[in-house]
């Protein structure tokens, strides 16, 4: 903003004539000490402070630099995408090979992940972080929406159902903890197929003989081009839907939960009598859904949605 002439009058003249030559310059004058109990100026808007542990903070961002990564990564790349130093990439690799989380490959001269750090994931998995962060979670959904909600992660071709929530006076529904059923025919899973790679789904669906209906309805997914298709409007509508494929009479919804890669951990759903739901309130439902799956997306570390 210009300053006005008001501004501008206020403010001292400069002064134009020359120091003499036998002034003594002023010696700078010294930060006056912060009275006790004052609180430190605020840092500029985008700054970072240094990490008082350097070493520890690149080996967690080499680890996680490798692990999102479809393959192993030579040195010199890790050095050049993280900003450091080569030779500081090798000593920190030369330890973390040392202990197993990282395996150095000879031949192509890459590194990639080790051992130590599959254990590391398999640990993740046994402590069942999904169950946990996301049970409170849906819970708070169905008090919200009075209807039954679950999480469900991919099991080879399968969903798996690790949490459910059911609604007060909500009948049972077959999707219960433990319970596996195929992922073309769910909300659930076609929301994670939805966000594979279409060649990962190929490969989970080679042919018709990977298909199965647990009712004889018409318009049933069973063959590649049916189930791909219905995987672009899912896409393109930002969530997956379920008309009595899996129980007659009973919808789903539902949306995928994913990592930092975008790749997709879980699907959070919520299924309801479809006579007692109009379709013209489908999307709103779905809205809330998918921010329940986007939350969960954040505290995994994950991409939530766009």
């Amino acid at each position: 903003m210009p300053a006005t002439s008001t501004t501008l009058s206020t403010l001292p003249a400069a002064s134009t004539a020359a120091a003499p030559p036998n002034a003594v310059a002023h010696a700078p004058a010294k930060p006056v000490p912060e009275a006790a109990g004052s609180k430190p100026a605020p840092k500029a808007a985008g700054s970072k402070a240094a990490s008082k542990v350097p070493a520890a903070e690149n080996t967690l961002r080499i680890l996680k630099l490798l692990a999102s990564k479809r393959g192993p990564m030579a040195a010199s790349n890790i050095a050049t995408a993280l900003g450091l130093p080569r030779s500081s990439v090798y000593h920190l690799l030369g330890v973390m090979e040392a202990n197993g989380f990282v395996l150095h490959l000879h031949e192509e001269q890459r590194y990639g992940l080790g051992i130590s750090a599959f254990e590391l994931s398999s640990a993740y998995s046994r402590q069942e972080p999904l169950s946990r962060l996301g049970r409170p979670m849906l819970a708070s959904l169905v008090d919200v929406i009075g209807e039954s909600a679950h999480l469900a992660v991919l099991h080879g071709r399968d969903v798996l159902y690790i949490v459910e929530e059911r609604a007060k006076n909500r009948p049972s529904l077959v999707t219960d903890v433990g319970v596996r059923l195929p992922s073309h025919l769910t909300a659930s899973g076609r929301a994670i197929l939805a966000a594979l790679p279409k060649s990962q789904v190929r490969a989970l669906y080679p042919n018709a003989a990977a298909f199965t209906a647990r009712h004889d309805m018409e318009g049933a997914i069973m063959k590649y081009s049916a189930l791909s298709s219905h995987l672009d409007q899912v896409r393109q509508r930002g969530y997956a839907t379920e008309h009595g494929e899996v129980t007659p009479g009973f919808g789903s919804i539902a949306a995928a939960v994913t990592d930092h890669v975008g790749w997709p951990t879980a699907a959070v759903a919520v299924t309801f009598l479809e006579e007692k739901l109009p379709a013209e309130q489908w999307p709103a439902l779905a809205a809330r859904v998918q921010k329940v799956a986007d939350e969960l997306s954040i505290r995994i570390h994950g991409r939530p949605s766009a």
